[in-house]
């Protein structure tokens, strides 16, 4: 049996080659690189580096070349992963690694994959500058200062907590930064305080889309605030089945549960939605150009459903054969109007119009003139009826899984305070009320999306409701691991308890498995050759506009997408839930959230931060072991200390400005 028949016996096994209109050297390029990387699979000690298989397969310079670099460097990216490589006269199949079990082998695979991308980012020249200007010394007030003074030293801290008799060896407090605030202490920006620690992280430092609040943890103990740890509260992951099972707002959940026992509060939020769906729409052109009538809005038919379509398909296609869209830099209602009639928006609009009008024609009568408890249980009764159903929920849950739920995506304490447990006070304090307060005064603004579709500005819900997060490995997280504290220390009442709830296992699905090579490769390819489908990376495109155009190159090489895209690394997700009626405040059913803290802050994060020393720090304080570590990272020179960024070898440095991409793990300086 030759290999591409075993690819139609076996699913496992996936047929690559390069698409259609590739040229002949290209072709062989690319089987002497599959050839090689066939015998790479079997020697578990050759050269991860991208640079060393381009140049062995004799490919040359890429560039010119989009096609064969985007599939150059998916494949070793895959073989790094574990995959193997078999070949036959027909072409190139690979196959997923077997599942493993051993999950402490699995830990050490993902970490040193993470080091090699994180150590080819310290690599880059513009990473480098960044670093050695934080650590070189600058004249602030008349003192010289450099970012080894936000460092506390570990055999001074060691010292001070083995004398510790009143609790104040250190005194954390949480700082929410922004991009303009400035660090009056040490004149530093806050964010490049923050992005500085961030590198010392085993994985590399990215941004990501749509709502973003970093904050650090920092020392009153010490002369310059020394920093204990940072996190940061940005845009969730929109669909995370376990996530959505345990908040109970899964659609097919949710309907469910209403079936069994219907409430008049869901009838009502059911006939509220579908008014509030249509206030929220901009209408006016459609009414100018013909598509809609002003009766259509109280008494739609399948036949206005069906033009709505049509108007969206039209004026998607002109959008993408058209301009970007400009980002909107003010709330005037004439702008967001100009933004609104955009081809875009107006796709946008007229398909969520005929989703609502669609709604409202098979659901609205059971709801009509009022909602009732006996008008739900006959729409529940009814399939038709109870399919629209869903789609309101899926809907609300769509509208407000970005605005009252945000996902903890980075969380952590440096050295030495990392030997005292601080990433749990740097967990606790990342959904305590200051940080809670600050999210909301920070988004309390106008929804770009939201107003565009309405053509005027639209507020969005900005009280956090759920902050989720998930550990990197599989293997458990000793950082949110019995992460629990009493309610009252947020300003909740007695006997409540708050904190990291674990929510099931998730093996997850993007890019976190390609090396920064292969997602420029595959985006540039996207960017020439996928032309029939425009991303623009902008709001309205929808989530993670880079993923879709790594989505995108992929399909331009005909490489099935949701397979290569699954990077098969289970990690375990955890939820803190803030509020007492999550289901019903999350998708709107309930307006206001019954919080299980005070939201309002009484204090900068020190009650959380005494309840974190009696609770975690004092008891590590007190081991000699412990103290020993921490006497490990000094400051005195030549610095050695933990919350250093480690420097990339020589060899690294090399490789990157050679364009190489792939670089080994480096240790501290």
């Amino acid at each position: 049996m030759t290999d591409t028949e075993r690819a139609q016996a076996d699913p496992k096994y996936l047929p690559l080659s390069l698409p259609a209109g590739s040229t002949k050297s290209e072709r062989q390029g690319f089987r002497r690189l599959c050839e090689l990387l066939n015998r790479a699979y079997l020697d578990p000690e050759a050269p991860l580096e991208h640079g060393h298989w381009i140049a062995a397969a004799g490919l040359g310079n890429l560039y010119n070349r989009p096609r064969l670099a985007a599939a150059a460097h998916t494949l070793i990216d895959l073989v790094d992963q574990g995959w193997s490589v078999e070949m036959d006269t027909l072409g190139t199949l690979v196959a997923p690694p077997e599942a493993r079990d051993d999950r402490a082998l699995e830990k050490d695979r993902i970490r040193r994959q993470e080091l090699l991308r994180r150590d080819q980012q310290l690599g880059k020249p513009s990473v480098r500058r960044f670093i050695d200007g934080m650590e070189r010394t600058h004249q602030h007030g008349n003192k010289l200062i450099s970012i080894f003074n936000l460092m506390r030293d570990g055999r001074e801290l060691a010292n001070t907590l083995a004398a510790d008799v009143d609790g104040t060896a250190i005194q954390p407090y949480v700082q929410v930064v922004d991009g303009t605030s400035v660090c009056e202490l040490t004149g530093f920006r806050l964010h490049d305080i923050w992005r500085y620690f961030r590198h010392t992280w085993s994985n590399a430092y990215q941004t990501v889309p749509g709502r973003s609040m970093p904050m650090l943890v920092r020392d009153a103990a010490t002369e310059y605030h020394a920093v204990i740890g940072l996190a940061a509260i940005s845009s969730p992951i929109v669909q995370i089945a376990e996530r959505d099972h345990w908040i109970e707002w899964d659609t097919n959940q949710f309907v469910a549960s209403v079936r069994e026992c219907p409430t008049i509060e869901v009838a009502r939020w059911l006939a509220r939605r579908i008014k509030v769906q249509k206030s929220d729409i901009y209408v006016e052109d459609l009414l100018r150009d013909g598509v809609l009538q002003p009766r259509d809005l109280e008494r739609p038919t399948t036949d206005v459903v069906a033009r709505l379509r049509a108007d969206a398909e039209r004026h998607r296609a002109k959008h993408h054969r058209g301009s970007p869209v400009r980002e909107v830099r003010d709330s005037l209602r004439d702008t967001w109007v100009e933004r609104a009639e955009t081809h875009l928006f107006r796709s946008k609009r007229a398909a969520a119009l005929a989703e609502t009008l669609e709604i409202q024609l098979r659901l609205g009568n059971y709801l009509s003139p009022n909602p009732t408890i006996a008008g739900l249980r006959r729409a529940l009764d009814d399939t038709r009826a109870r399919t629209q159903i869903g789609r309101v929920v899926r809907r609300a849950r769509g509208e407000r899984v970005g605005t009252v739920i945000a996902d903890l995506t980075v969380c952590g304490a440096v050295a030495p305070y990392s030997a005292l447990a601080a990433g749990k006070l740097v967990g606790a304090l990342a959904v305590s009320p200051p940080v809670l307060a600050a999210y909301e005064k920070k988004y309390a603004r106008p929804s770009e999306i939201a107003s565009s579709m309405a053509g005027r500005p639209i507020t969005r819900e900005a009280r956090l409701a759920f902050v989720g997060t998930t550990s990197l490995y599989g293997t458990g997280s000793s950082q949110y691991n019995r992460l629990f504290w009493p309610a009252n220390v947020m300003g909740g009442e007695q006997g409540v308890k708050i904190g990291f709830y674990e929510l099931g296992r998730s093996r997850s699905f993007g890019t976190s498995h390609f090396s920064v090579d292969t997602v420029e490769a595959l985006v540039r390819l996207s960017e020439v050759e996928g032309s029939s489908t425009r991303v623009n990376s902008l709001f309205g495109e929808g989530v993670s506009p880079r993923l879709r155009k790594v989505r995108l190159g992929l399909a331009v090489l005909g490489w099935p997408t949701n397979e290569l895209l699954k990077h098969g690394r289970e990690r375990i997700l955890y939820g803190v839930p803030l509020v007492e009626n999550l289901r019903e405040y999350a998708l709107g059913i309930e307006r206001e959230p019954r919080y299980l803290l005070d939201p309002v802050p009484s204090d900068e994060g020190q009650t959380v931060a005494s309840w974190w020393w009696q609770r975690w720090g004092s008891r590590r304080a007190d081991q000699e072991r412990v103290r020993e570590a921490m006497r490990t990272h000094r400051l005195t020179r030549p610095v050695r200390h933990g919350a250093r960024v480690p420097a990339p070898t020589d060899d690294e440095l090399l490789s990157v400005e050679s364009g190489h991409g792939r670089t080994a793990a480096s240790g501290g300086r």
